[in-house]
């Protein structure tokens, strides 16, 4: 790259870098990251969890996708309407499920079972009855697989479109890891593949709706305001982004408009464009300094791990 290119990347990178870390700022989660030496964790180095989550585009996009297709399940939409602040805080709650996930994914074992035990005490909090008498519960183990499909689905998609080109037998690996999470929080027949997901996802629709608390909090969302300059724009393109990682079926169910599908693909154009900006304005997030805990330098989630004769068809 010629010192012109170098200069103009950045010059670009700089301001996506302060746009980050104005909307999800380091250091409030409380999370250890650089100790004990040695720790992998629950995934480790050699894991695809760990390139797949340290593509920030793919994991905002494909978290809001996630968002989008959880308030069609009647259960998981009680649960966020009635026991949670996302009409006065959903930035705060953005940020908290950032801080899970990435402290799940790249923190020592100790911290990130921590974080599995609070939420799993909240979860166990969260109770109530639907309109047609039948009850809810967070913890819920058919529920709770429902919540972490849509997010490894929106995740792996959101990489995968806008980061970077996934092999089949890494796109199953991923989701074979990804459930260890759901498992530990009490997921139970957790799909393990492509094909098990699609097939879940055909296993579930005729429970799914779109119904006026789904709009309301569709609604939240879509007029969210992260505190970061041209917020506005910003929301808008992510949000289109995660729109476009929608499967078919989701994107009918929920009424999205030809011109609003037009606007999700010029998202998603743009999103990929940008791709390369955010990794690097962002070379020093919680996925390099996992590496540095293992002794091992962050240029290895920039290839995928070597694979194994059980990926191998």
């Amino acid at each position: 790259m010629s010192r012109l290119h170098r200069n103009l990347a950045a010059s670009i990178a700089a301001p996506i870098r302060r746009w980050v870390l104005d909307a999800f700022p380091r250091g409030q989660s409380g999370i250890e990251y650089d100790v004990p030496l040695g720790d992998p964790g629950l995934f480790g180095p050699d894991s695809v969890t760990w390139r797949v989550h340290a593509e920030f585009p793919g994991m905002l996009a494909g978290g809001l996708c996630a968002l989008m297709l959880q308030v069609l399940h009647p259960r998981a939409l009680a649960g966020v309407y009635e026991h949670s602040s996302f009409r006065d805080d959903l930035v705060g709650r953005l940020r908290r499920t950032t801080a899970f996930v990435a402290g799940t994914t790249y923190a020592p074992r100790v911290e990130a079972e921590k974080l599995i035990a609070r939420v799993d005490a909240i979860h166990a909090r969260v109770r109530g009855v639907l309109a047609d008498g039948s009850a809810y519960a967070a913890d819920d183990p058919e529920l709770l697989t429902w919540v972490h499909v849509t997010e490894a689905y929106g995740f792996l998609e959101g990489c995968r479109r806008y980061c970077r080109d996934m092999s089949e037998a890494m796109i199953d690996r991923y989701y074979d890891e990804a459930r260890r999470v759901a498992e530990a929080l009490g997921a139970r027949d957790v799909p393990a593949s492509q094909a098990q997901v699609h097939a879940y996802f055909e296993h579930v629709r005729p429970q799914l709706r779109v119904d006026a608390r789904s709009r309301e909090v569709l609604a939240v969302l879509g007029a969210i305001r992260l505190p970061v300059p041209m917020a506005g724009v910003s929301r808008d393109l992510f949000l289109g982004a995660g729109a476009a990682l929608l499967p078919a079926w989701a994107c009918e169910l929920l009424g999205r408009t030809p011109l609003q599908r037009m606007g999700d693909s010029a998202a998603a154009r743009a999103l990929h464009a940008l791709a390369p900006l955010f990794r690097a304005a962002l070379p020093d997030g919680v996925a390099p300094r996992a590496c540095r805990r293992v002794g091992m330098e962050p240029e290895i989630l920039n290839e995928w791990p070597v694979q194994s004769a059980a990926d191998t068809p």
